[in-house]
């Protein structure tokens, strides 16, 4: 072998090996991290991948999920050409059309819904990846429909919608300041994995950790000076016990609570009833454990909360446990000061980066004026009062009754079918559609329903737009070609807008345009300048805290102080919501001597997210067959070993996995990952079991049987 036969094998880049390093993100996990890849290309293929040293989102690491982009990228069943089906909704027939033949059937199918039944009969829907949605939702916008919407139905809003109720605008944790980090679901050793990095780091130098979660997790045996190990669902009545054990001690902020909490007298004796005479019968966490709590709070005065929009919120008492949680940084005195939770409103696409910028106006400035209600306005109202856009959860039932008006065709980047409870009921909807089209990397379930199915590029194959927390941004530029005819998901929205020429020039402008003047402009930064830089850059220097500056000069509540009762919910009593953090059963009304167990299917592992991963092979072997993690002593119980197939049943149906015992589940909880085709955990959920105030799905906590196969 020779010496240059060695260094291409090797992957050197240079001259000689005709190997390039270019740098890109990495946007599985969408939004959140993206972080940064050095993409090692030949001959204009990727073949090597590592993380960027000194990128503020992963500083040269990668996870399990990042280091899968190639496999990812190359997966066998990429969509490579626009695509029309010949064959019937679900067989997965189709045949190539050129990019003017399908811009003209998505016309001709989207204007023939809006002739027939108005332009709100068709949605615009938004799953993965997440960073085009702006535009996506002004595309709905100027075709004239209300119905824009996307899976953040079922994931975040819920969070940010009790953040805009209690403080008008999400809030963020200063760790790095705090004497005591309640760990409300903190599980960043398979999610947002560089936060583990950093909670260790801290951990050495004296933080204190309170950790509660349903599973015991590395975070709960790495971290943990304290672990609560409370019943699915049932968080909002320990934070509840927690909290009234702080105010009989007195171990609260009163003069704190008189100037900036609003309902705080409400709130203290709406807690009062959760106390050592219930607490462990509601929660399975002890009386002691609640006090050691309240203690351990009480003793360390700078408090931060990480309360997990997924865990905390996928109930149907999801919003209120969370402000529940939220409550008891507000209690301490903890809310907008150094070391407690920080304001932390967004920059871009709900990531908070130092600097405000113009997006929300890009998002509304179009909606139409007199026009129907969004699909679950009147389902869900305090959702639609919030955030005013489809609650997408609803979008099955709508599609498949028409009421309150007939739901007909859809536009989708990213349909996952099987993220909706119940989603053998959104296949029955996508195939009653009149016309549906699709957008993806990949031929997915959803995509074999669509009447058009358009290739979309990876994060490798475009541009894109990325700030950071700390006041830094950058514009990738494209590392590689489009895969065969893949266009930026932006590019196919600017392009059917022209096409079909809607009335909003701006949309037509494309992607860096709205970049430009809505986000970059007052910062004196140009699209240019930052795709130029290797690596993000300051655009801003944050403006340094002062502690209860934003209380001093009011939040954006009703009230201007941070609400412990709704005043918004208070305001409308029509709507049937509880204005204080009241708190319900979470389970679902099956009978519990036919149905046992517990059973959850939103929990992390790491080498996947939701169902994206499963088709790449490396990241499928590391958990290759749908499998139910049960508490040791309930296996024993049903006579079931490590690999023995079990039937897990609810009132929706029913399905066969492989068992796998652990003491990290407790006893009564059945934990399903979801995603799996074969398998699939949300066809087991009632599509009704939804919380009322967000409509998000209750994933973490129906009631099931499990029966030993064979």
């Amino acid at each position: 072998m020779t010496e240059l036969e060695r260094k291409i094998k090797a992957k050197i880049p240079g001259p000689d090996t005709g190997i390039e390093v270019r740098h890109t993100i990495c946007d599985i996990c969408s939004p959140g991290m993206h972080c940064g890849i050095n993409a090692y290309i030949k001959d204009g293929k990727v073949i090597k991948i590592e993380g960027i040293d000194g990128h503020p989102s992963n500083d040269g690491r990668l996870c399990t999920k990042g280091l899968s982009n190639r496999q990812y990228i190359y997966r066998e069943d990429r969509v490579l050409t626009p695509l029309k089906r010949v064959g019937k909704r679900g067989e997965g027939k189709f045949e190539p059309i050129t990019w003017d033949e399908a811009y003209a059937e998505i016309a001709k199918g989207l204007n023939a819904a809006k002739a027939k039944y108005g332009a709100e009969s068709v949605a615009f829907y938004s799953g993965y990846s997440k960073w085009y949605r702006q535009m996506l939702r002004r595309l709905a916008y100027a075709f004239g429909s209300p119905n824009y919407g996307c899976e953040s139905s079922a994931c975040y809003t819920a969070a940010f919608m009790a953040w805009k109720v209690a403080a008008g605008e999400q809030g963020r944790p200063d760790m790095a300041n705090s004497d005591l980090f309640l760990g409300w679901a903190f599980n960043p050793f398979y999610s947002s994995y560089m936060k583990a990095r950093r909670a260790m780091a801290l951990k050495e130098k004296g933080l204190k950790f309170l950790i509660v979660d349903t599973r015991r997790t590395p975070a709960s045996e790495k971290l943990a000076d304290l672990f609560l190990q409370p019943r699915t669902g049932t968080d909002g009545a320990l934070a509840h016990a927690i909290a009234n054990v702080l105010i009989q001690n007195g171990w609260i902020d009163k003069p704190y609570i008189d100037k900036y909490v609003y309902g705080f007298d409400e709130y203290a004796e709406y807690v009062s009833q959760f106390n050592e005479s219930n607490i462990e019968q509601l929660t399975d966490v002890p009386y002691s454990q609640v006090v050691e709590a309240a203690k351990l709070i009480h003793e360390n005065k700078r408090i931060s909360c990480n309360e997990s929009s997924a865990p905390l919120c996928h109930h149907r008492n999801g919003l209120q446990n969370y402000r529940a949680v939220m409550a008891l940084t507000a209690i301490t005195g903890n809310f907008d000061r150094k070391g407690g939770q920080l304001l932390s409103p967004h920059s871009y696409m709900h990531v908070g980066c130092g600097w405000e910028a113009h997006e929300h106006q890009y998002l509304y400035e179009t909606r139409p004026k007199n026009v129907k209600d969004p699909v679950g306005a009147p389902r869900f109202p305090l959702w639609n009062y919030l955030e005013g856009e489809m609650q997408a959860m609803d979008m099955p039932r709508q599609i498949l009754e028409g009421t309150p008006y007939p739901l007909r065709a859809v536009f989708a980047l990213g349909m996952n079918a099987r993220m909706f409870p119940n989603s053998g009921r959104m296949f029955k909807a996508l195939e009653s559609l009149d016309f549906f089209v699709d957008t993806d990397l990949f031929m997915t379930d959803a995509a074999k329903y669509a009447d058009i199915v358009l290739p979309a590029c990876s994060s490798f194959e475009r541009g894109e737009f990325k700030p950071y927390p700390g006041g830094t941004a950058w514009y990738t530029s494209p590392a590689i070609q489009p895969l065969g005819q893949a266009k930026s998901d932006t590019d196919i929205v600017t392009e059917l807008a022209r096409y079909m020429d809607l009335p909003d020039e701006q949309l037509k402008e494309g992607y860096e345009s709205f970049v430009q003047k809505y986000i970059l402009d007052d910062l004196g930064f140009t699209v240019e300048q930052l795709k130029k830089v290797d690596l993000p850059i300051p655009v801003c220097k944050p403006e340094p805290h002062v502690d209860y500056q934003e209380l001093d000069k009011g939040l954006k509540t009703p009230t201007g102080k941070f609400e412990l009762k709704s005043a918004i919910m208070e305001n409308h009593p029509e709507w049937g919501l509880d204005a204080l953090p009241t708190y319900k059963d979470p389970l679902d009304g099956a009978d519990p001597e036919k149905y046992p167990f517990m059973f959850t299917s939103g929990s992390r592992i790491p080498n996947a997210i939701h169902s994206r991963l499963h088709g790449v092979p490396a990241n499928r072997s590391l958990r290759p067959v749908p499998t139910a993690d049960m508490n040791n002593e309930d296996c024993e119980a049903l006579g079931v070993k490590d690999g023995d197939r079990v039937t897990i049943s609810t009132l929706r149906g029913s399905v066969t996995v492989n068992v796998h015992p652990t003491h990290t589940v407790p006893e009564g909880l059945v934990n399903l990952y979801h995603g799996y085709s074969e398998a699939d955990a949300n066809s087991l959920l009632d599509e009704n079991h939804l919380d009322p105030y967000s409509g998000f799905p209750a994933y973490r906590s129906t009631r099931c049987a499990v029966k030993k196969e064979g």
